[in-house]
C-alpha cells in the first residue's frame, strides 16, 4: 500500500551554491512550518504539538534563512507545509522570496482554521492555492484520527476560500482510515462531490510503526481504533471506488494519489515528480538542483540549533527518472535498458505497460507500485 504522506516531501533543504548552475530553470520553494494543534493518530512526520517558545525560536530562524538566501533564479511554485502552516501568518516566510506574484503558491491548512479574513489576507500575501487537509467527512473517522473538524467545517471553509478569490483548492482524503466501510467511504465521497473541489489527494493507508496507531496495533491494543483498521483488499477497493467516481466528477487522475480538473494540477508537486529543482527551507525540508539532494536537520529543534543543509548526496538520476516518473499518469519515455530484465517481467505480469513510446502503470500496477518502485531502487543499487 501508499504510505499516507505530505504531497510532496521530497521537499526541502538550504539556499546554496548548486543552484548558480541552473540560473535558466525557474524552480519551486517549499517552506516547512512542523507545527500542530495536534497530532494525529497515524502521523509519524516530524511535524508535532511543540513549545511556543520553540515555535517563535523556530519562526526567527526559518524568517532569517528566507531573508538571507541567494536567489540566482525566480521561483516559480512556493509551497507552504507542515504541520499547520495556516496556524501562523505566512507573510514572514512569504515576503522575503522573489517572484510574486507566483505562478502558484500553496499553504496547507487544517479545517477550521479559516475565516473570511485570513482568507483575504492569504490571497494578498500571494497565495493563490489551498491544500485542506480533510481526511474524513465522517465523525466517528475523524474521532479516532484526533481531528477536531467536521464536514460543515469544510464547506464553510471553502466557502470563504471562494469568497476571498482562492478557487483553486484541493481535499485530502485518505482511504483505510479505522472504522472505514464502503458507505461511509461513499459518503466522504459525496462531500467532496457536493464541495465541487477542482483537485483531490486520496492516500491509501499504510500504518506506520513510529505512529501511534502503529505502536497500538503491533501491541495488540484498541486504542485509536487500531483494531477497526479496513484490511489491504478493502483499502485497494476504497481506492479505486474515489478513482472511478473522481473521474466521473471530472478530476483525472494525473499521479496515484492525485487528481484534477485539467489546469489545476499541482504545479510545485509535479516539479519533485519530474526531477525538476526546488529548493526547501526548515525542519526535514529537502532540496534537489537536478544533480544533488540534500536536507535540513530533521526536528524543529535540530533546525533552530543548525540551520544549514546535511547529507548531501549525488542523485540516482536513471533510478529516480523510472520510481518518480513512473508516478504521473503520463509515465515516462526514452531509453529503458538499463532496467530491460525488470520492466519485461513488470509488463507480462500487467503492471507495467508500453505503447511504443511510453511506459506507464496498470491500474494494477498503481495499487502494486511500491514492489515496482523497489525493484528499480534495487536494480540501480
Amino acid at each position: 500500500m501508499l504510505r499516507v504522506g505530505r504531497k510532496s516531501q521530497a521537499e526541502s533543504g538550504c539556499p546554496a551554491a548548486p543552484f548558480l548552475r541552473y540560473r535558466e530553470i525557474i524552480a519551486g520553494v517549499y517552506i516547512s512550518y512542523p507545527f500542530c494543534a495536534q497530532k494525529c493518530t497515524y502521523c509519524n512526520f516530524a511535524s508535532g504539538v511543540f513549545s511556543s517558545d520553540l515555535r517563535d525560536r523556530y519562526i526567527a530562524t526559518l524568517a532569517a534563512q528566507l531573508r538571507e538566501a541567494l536567489w540566482p533564479w525566480t521561483p516559480e511554485t512556493v509551497y507552504l507545509g507542515g504541520g499547520t502552516p495556516s496556524q501562523t501568518d505566512p507573510r514572514v516566510f512569504l515576503d522575503p522570496i522573489p517572484g510574486r506574484p507566483w505562478l502558484e503558491a500553496t499553504i496547507e491548512a487544517a479545517p477550521g482554521t479559516i475565516d473570511a479574513a485570513r482568507a483575504i489576507a492569504w490571497r494578498q500575501a500571494g497565495i493563490n492555492r489551498v491544500s485542506l487537509g480533510v481526511q474524513s467527512f465522517v465523525a466517528r473517522e475523524l474521532a479516532r484520527t484526533g481531528r477536531k473538524h467536521n464536514a460543515e467545517t469544510v464547506a464553510r471553509d471553502v466557502a470563504a476560500l471562494r469568497e476571498a478569490g482562492i478557487e483553486s483548492i484541493n481535499v485530502d482524503l485518505i482511504a483505510g482510515l479505522p472504522a472505514q466501510t464502503r458507505a461511509s467511504w461513499s459518503e466522504s465521497l459525496d462531500w467532496l462531490e457536493r464541495l465541487n473541489v477542482p483537485h483531490a489527494s486520496v492516500y491509501m493507508l499504510e500504518v506506520d510503526d513510529d505512529s501511534r496507531l502503529g505502536r497500538e496495533i503491533l501491541a495488540h491494543g484498541a486504542r485509536y481504533g487500531a483494531a477497526e483498521v479496513p484490511d489491504d483488499d478493502a483499502i485497494a477497493e476504497f481506492y479505486e471506488i474515489a478513482v472511478e467516481r473522481l473521474d466521473r466528477a471530472g478530476l483525472k487522475r494525473y499521479e496515484i494519489s492525485n487528481f484534477a480538473r485539467v489546469g489545476f494540477e499541482s504545479r510545485h508537486n509535479l516539479k519533485y515528480w519530474r526531477r525538476e529543482p526546488y529548493l526547501g527551507f526548515g525542519a526535514d525540508a529537502h532540496s534537489f538542483d537536478g544533480e544533488w539532494r540534500w536536507r535540513n536537520a530533521e526536528s524543529a529543534a535540530e533546525y533552530v540549533n543548525r540551520p544549514g543543509a546535511i547529507d548531501r548526496v549525488a542523485a540516482d538520476a536513471t533510478g529516480e527518472r523510472f520510481f518518480l516518473g513512473l508516478r504521473l499518469e503520463e509515465g515516462i519515455d526514452g531509453d529503458w535498458s538499463p532496467f530491460a530484465d525488470a520492466i519485461r517481467r513488470f509488463i507480462g505480469d500487467g503492471l507495467l505497460q508500453f505503447d511504443g513510446a511510453r511506459l506507464r502503470l496498470t491500474d494494477r500496477g498503481v495499487l502494486l507500485s511500491n514492489e515496482v518502485f523497489a525493484e528499480f531502487v534495487e536494480v540501480a543499487a
